[in-house]
């Protein structure tokens, strides 16, 4: 609101319920900056952030305590639980909206809204201003502009605070233990969506929401797709392991790829690509410190890469000349970092004008470096063909380097084989 400044208003909805197929809906989740803020996780809430109001600042829209419909969905907090349990000064019911809300937009200079995100509201909101507009000759006046309010709110998401980094490593442990579980339940003759399950089992019996975003299960060819998401292939003796899933815990998620060998060994090309991957994110870990551009963790971790690729004679050339003609994306087609928080690619960033951000002290983004190589590419050794290779890893910019919090999770290959063994 300190930055919102006077004069101005912010409407922040949360997600709607949304339906599945026919009467059945989707398992709910708020919206990632509507909790940031409010902590408030039942649908349809609307808050109301007005800075100077004198006497209510923050107003909650929730749904209205219910007690025929409360006993087939859950007990709901009502206008009172708003304002004791959830710090509202002003608390209303949501079908109220349409007939405060426009009360509180009157003589507002600014709106800060999110437009895109939710159709039906949207047009509320307009109706809301025009209504206003038509009341101008009475000395009324409606917002001149509208803007959005993640300008503000992204902003602070994206430098996690203790309670935040709590909940992420919380989240990393349990996604240690799941991928642990994956690592001893993949065997040949195992189909990728057992393996899977028993990923989601894990989340679940450990106190997560579940899985942070589609989990990646890939064996074999499969893992040289990046999303891969059907998992529905049986493991095969020899094939590679490719998993991508991170649990996601008070609503801040865990992002972790390993890749190891369904049989318990990787063989000769398998190992040459896995090392080059791992000598790839280790390069990009080592630049995550403060004041070092975001970039440089990608070029970091690239050029590592196309020096295996060189080695292996699968590129021709030098490093620059591959940097240059980008020959490289064939095998190495993504960035190698993201931020990650409450969203998987989380908000924030990545430029600030027009240069690659510097890193600071809060900010959590992955190291994800791989290499791909499609089944069909008959341009690469016939030995290489089929094998997908990610390592990823989440890590927190500290003030004096970085912490990697999902460290404990095994990647260097002996411990890998190890973890695989059931040890």
């Amino acid at each position: 609101m300190k930055e919102m400044g006077d004069r101005s208003i912010a409407i922040l909805c949360t997600a709607p319920v949304r339906n599945r197929n026919n009467d059945v809906d989707f398992k709910f989740r708020p919206d990632s900056n509507f909790y940031y803020l409010t902590g408030f996780d039942e649908p349809e809430a609307v808050a109301v952030l007005i800075p100077d109001h004198p006497e209510t600042p923050y107003t909650l829209f929730v749904l209205p305590r219910d007690k025929e419909k409360e006993t087939w969905t859950g007990r709901r907090a009502g206008v009172e639980g708003a304002r004791k349990e959830f710090g509202a000064d002003a608390a209303h019911t949501v079908d109220e909206l349409d007939a405060l809300l426009p009360k509180l937009i009157e003589n507002r200079e600014r709106l800060y809204y999110r437009t895109g995100k939710n159709e039906s509201f949207d047009a509320r909101v307009l109706a809301w201003i025009e209504r206003i507009r038509t009341q101008i000759r009475t000395g009324v006046g409606a917002p001149s502009d509208i803007a959005d309010p993640a300008a503000f709110v992204h902003e602070h998401r994206l430098f996690k605070g203790a309670e935040e980094v709590a909940m992420l490593k919380k989240a990393g442990d349990i996604t240690l233990e799941a991928h642990l579980e994956a690592m001893r339940a993949a065997r040949p003759g195992v189909f990728e969506f057992q393996v899977e399950a028993g990923i989601d089992y894990t989340f679940r019996r450990r106190g997560g929401n579940g899985a942070g975003y589609l989990s990646i299960v890939a064996s074999g060819p499969n893992a040289t797709t990046l999303h891969y998401t059907t998992n529905n292939r049986k493991l095969e003796d020899g094939d590679l392991m490719l998993i991508d899933a991170g649990c996601e815990f008070g609503y801040y998620t865990a992002d972790v790829t390993r890749t190891f060998p369904v049989s318990g060994h990787y063989s000769n090309p398998q190992r040459e690509i896995y090392e080059a991957v791992l000598d790839a994110q280790q390069a990009g870990i080592e630049k995550v410190k403060q004041g070092v551009r975001f970039q440089d963790v990608h070029d970091a971790s690239t050029r590592v890469l196309l020096q295996h690729l060189i080695k292996l004679g699968i590129l021709n050339g030098t490093v620059e000349e591959s940097l240059k003609d980008n020959r490289y994306k064939r095998y190495f087609m993504h960035r190698t970092s993201h931020w990650l928080g409450m969203d998987v690619h989380d908000c924030g960033n990545y430029y600030v004008s027009g240069a690659s951000r510097a890193m600071e002290p809060g900010m959590v983004l992955t190291v994800e470096p791989g290499l791909y190589f499609d089944i069909e590419d008959t341009t690469v050794d016939a030995r290489y063909r089929g094998i997908g290779v990610r390592i990823e890893d989440d890590v927190l910019v500290t003030e004096n380097g970085c912490d990697v919090l999902t460290k404990d999770i095994p990647k260097l290959p002996a411990a890998v084989e190890k973890a695989v063994a059931g040890a």
